[in-house]
Formats: structure tokens, C-alpha cells, sequence
């Protein structure tokens, strides 16, 4: 049995390849199959694509202004991360685009670009083997309350004949469905604001147990409306810089005092490795491992030591069968809460000891804000392309340490750095943790190799 990592001969039933010393064999971790990524489609505050997105990203540009969608004075927070000049492609006709709610229009898009990018508008498969996993944490809530307020001036008769198909949280997975014609395994996730990264790590595993080879994962959210605004304003959990809005979200920073409100959609193609070569499809990175825990210690505060979080990471770890001397770099969860970015340090130096300290970690959040259900997705994507480019993108506004986070958080700019495996956290409400784990991915070889941890010097 060779060895995933290197290549080299491992006895049958051994957990650790003797020649690498670091990753098991695909039958000790019982002949699971293996997961790549092959498209990436996104809506963003940044950029109604990935590309736009990226390389927005790249500059450190920021995609939080104030709030045009409604009028936000009689608020206490009155910006946004909000996404601006969408226009729904054509996945779907007329009709049925205006008979969605917004959150499955972002959704469409966004699959509609990770179709195509994975190229699958040139290719066949089986659509009893393509499955569709995705997330959302708000779902309709923007069109239930636009219909209630609609019956309150019209009355209950004049509502929409369409409007009990446009709220429920699995609208989306059903529009990718119809639209793509992925008709095998459909779930919904709902795990707050761990929701877009748990979507891809629940369709990860249904391809790994073998009930579908090819899947759209994601998250995605609608969100920018008052309601949702004010529910954080009054919590006094969201930033209220409203005369600094391209300043107020700020990771890790001395000065953050709240996350800025976000919305968008953040979509990829998953699929079992032998599938996407038979197809000849691009590969832009493995997934390796997948984990989940729950803090279960506030609904809204994290636990102050991190200790869920970190359960989470060192599972996710285990399960992608590296330790915490492979992963060379982190996109954080990091939503620029006082404590959530406090106990997110803890739980990475916790797992990572002293070593946490030379690991690059960065907040896409500070630039994009927090897409909510669709926020571990989208910075899923931007994991992967970190991965691919080897490059790892700055968290914006980070100017003041705090003598509690005072790890390496790529301040000021990006930074040239080979990342061989990258892990992604995602916290959120109630006390949910999620972490996934990527490896880069040369296509002749398999997933890019690093030295063994007992041969590597940092």
C-alpha cells in the first residue's frame, strides 16, 4: 500500500508510513475515498465573482460601506458588507428568478459559476450521483417580513401564491438541484455562522462514505435588511463606526469592538478524486479533514479558553491525518468580536503551543465583513486560492496588538508564503465550531508534499 503523502511502501495495517513518518495509509483510515475541489463561484460585498473577489482581496480593499439597501439613521449601526449591482445570470428563466428570494438568487449565482469553472457545462454526469449540500442562517427571513408588512397594508389574501416557496431554508438546494440537474443526496445546513463551512464538510463525508461522487457545497445569505441589522445593534455586538466604515472591522486588533454585518454566497464543486480525473477536470486543492464540536457554554459568548474550538481543530487535524506541525497557515474565523477573537488565540495556541506563533493566520472578515451563514464558505474559497498561489492575504486595520492576540496576523499586506496544508475555523452562535483542512494539489503527484515533521527545521 503506498503511502498518500510520499508514495512509499507502508506494511499492510500500519497507521504511519515509515518512510515519511507523518501520514497513514488510505486503508488505515478505512479506504475512505478521497475529496478534491474543482470549481469556486462567489458573491461577495467585494465582487459578484471570485476573481473580482480575490484580487480585491489581495490589495486589502474593503468591501463594508454604509448601508445603501434601506435607510439606517434611526440605527445605531448603520454599515454593512453589503453586496451591490447583483444581477442573476441566466441558470434560470425569468420566471422563476422572480418568483426567488434573494438568498437562493445569490446561491444560484454563485453555483453557476462553480459549475461552469469546474467545467461542467461541457460534460456529462450522473445526476443520481450528484449531491447538493447548502447553508444558511437567516434562509427568507427579509421575504417573510416584506410579506408580513404586506398583509398588514393589503391584506393576508394579497400575498404572494409563491411566497411558502420562497422563505424555507432549503429553497436553495432545491434551485441547484433544478437548475444543474443534481438530483441525487440534498440536505440543508443551519449551524449559524459555521454554516457555509460545515456545508462543505458534511458534502465532503457524503462523498467519502460513497452515497455521491460529485456535489455543490456551500453557504449562502440575504441579510442586509433592519431587522438583522438592529438584532446585533441591540445586542451591542456589531460595530457602530459608522463614520470609519472601511475601519470597523478589525481582527484581532486592540481597538475592535464588534463584526460588521455581511451577505453573499460562496458555492464549490466537491468530488470523489477519481471522478474528477476521469473528466479531466482541474484540481485546486484536497480536502482533507473535517470536524465539528460545540462549545456548549453561552449562545452567544465563546468559551473564554477556547476549548471547543480547539476540540475542533485537533479533530479536524486527526481526521485529515497531519498534525500541528504541517499546517502552514490559518484563515481565521476572527470576526472582530472582543471575546470571540480572543478565545479563537487561545484555542490556536492551545493546539499549535509554541509553534502558533510562526504560523501566518489572517480574518477575511475584515475585509468582506461577516457573511453569516455564507462566511465559511466564501472564506473557504479564499483558502483554496491561498493554497494555490501560495500566498496568504493581510487582515486589514490589525494596527494596534493586543497583548491577548499576539500571534502572527499578516498585518499591513499579503505575503508570499508555500502552504502545503491550511486550516479553515469557523465559530458561531450557540456554540458551534467547524474546521476543515486543505492541501495543495500538484496535479502529477497528488497532494504537495512536505517534510516529515521529524525532518523539518522552522
Amino acid at each position: 500500500m503506498g503511502c498518500r503523502w510520499c508514495g512509499g511502501e507502508v506494511p499492510r495495517g500500519a497507521r504511519y508510513c515509515p518512510w515519511c513518518g507523518r501520514a497513514r495509509t488510505a486503508e488505515a483510515s478505512g479506504g475512505r475515498r478521497r475529496v478534491v475541489i474543482t470549481g469556486l463561484g462567489a458573491v461577495t460585498p467585494l465582487g459578484l465573482s471570485v476573481e473580482e473577489t480575490w484580487q480585491r482581496i489581495l490589495r486589502g480593499e474593503s468591501g463594508i460601506q454604509r448601508i445603501e439597501r434601506f435607510d439606517p439613521s434611526d440605527l445605531p449601526v448603520q454599515i454593512a458588507g453589503e453586496v451591490r449591482g447583483f444581477v442573476l445570470g441566466d441558470w434560470v428563466d425569468a420566471k422563476t428568478a422572480r418568483q426567488m428570494a434573494m438568498f437562493s438568487q445569490y446561491a444560484v449565482e454563485a453555483a453557476g459559476q462553480a459549475w461552469r469553472d469546474a467545467g461542467l457545462d461541457s460534460g456529462a454526469i450522473d445526476p443520481a450521483r450528484a449531491a447538493v449540500m447548502i447553508g444558511t442562517g437567516a434562509g427568507g427571513m427579509a421575504t417573510i417580513l416584506e410579506t408580513h408588512e404586506l398583509a398588514l397594508r393589503r391584506g393576508l389574501l394579497r400575498i404572494s401564491p409563491h411566497f411558502m416557496t420562497t422563505f424555507p431554508h432549503n429553497m436553495p438546494a432545491y434551485h441547484l438541484a433544478q437548475a444543474f440537474r443534481f438530483l441525487g443526496p440534498s440536505l440543508t445546513v443551519s449551524t449559524a455562522c459555521a454554516t457555509g463551512a460545515q456545508a462543505i464538510g458534511e458534502a465532503a463525508e457524503m462523498i467519502r462514505n460513497g452515497a455521491a461522487d460529485i456535489a455543490l457545497a456551500g453557504g449562502t445569505e440575504y441579510c442586509v435588511f433592519p431587522l438583522f441589522i438592529a438584532s446585533f445593534a441591540v445586542q451591542r455586538a456589531a460595530s457602530t463606526w459608522n463614520d470609519r466604515p472601511e475601519e470597523a472591522s478589525r481582527p484581532f486588533d486592540a481597538e475592535r469592538h464588534g463584526f460588521v454585518v455581511g451577505e453573499g454566497a460562496g458555492i464549490v464543486v466537491l468530488e470523489v478524486l477519481e471522478h474528477a480525473q476521469a473528466r479531466g477536470a482541474r484540481i485546486y486543492a484536497e480536502l482533507l479533514g473535517y470536524a465539528s464540536s460545540n462549545d456548549g457554554y453561552h449562545p452567544i459568548a465563546p468559551d473564554p479558553e477556547g476549548s471547543g474550538a480547539a476540540r475542533a481543530i485537533r479533530a479536524a487535524l486527526a481526521d485529515a491525518c497531519v498534525g500541528p506541525e504541517d499546517v502552514d497557515y490559518i484563515n481565521a474565523h476572527a470576526a472582530s468580536t472582543p471575546l470571540g477573537d480572543r478565545a479563537e488565540t487561545q484555542a490556536i495556541k492551545a493546539v499549535f503551543g509554541e509553534r502558533a506563533y510562526r504560523i501566518p493566520i489572517s480574518s477575511t472578515k475584515s475585509m468582506i465583513g461577516h457573511l453569516m451563514g455564507a462566511a465559511g464558505a466564501v472564506e473557504s474559497i479564499v483558502t483554496i486560492l491561498s493554497v494555490r498561489d501560495a500566498i496568504v492575504h493581510p487582515t486589514r486595520n490589525y494596527r494596534y496588538p493586543d497583548p491577548e492576540c499576539d500571534l502572527d496576523y499578516v498585518p499591513v499586506g499579503p505575503r508570499r508564503h508555500t502552504i502545503r496544508v491550511a486550516l479553515k475555523n469557523s465559530f458561531g452562535l450557540g456554540g458551534q465550531n467547524c474546521c476543515l483542512v486543505f492541501a495543495a494539489w500538484d496535479g502529477a503527484r497528488g497532494p504537495e508534499q512536505s517534510e516529515p515533521s521529524s525532518r523539518r527545521s522552522e
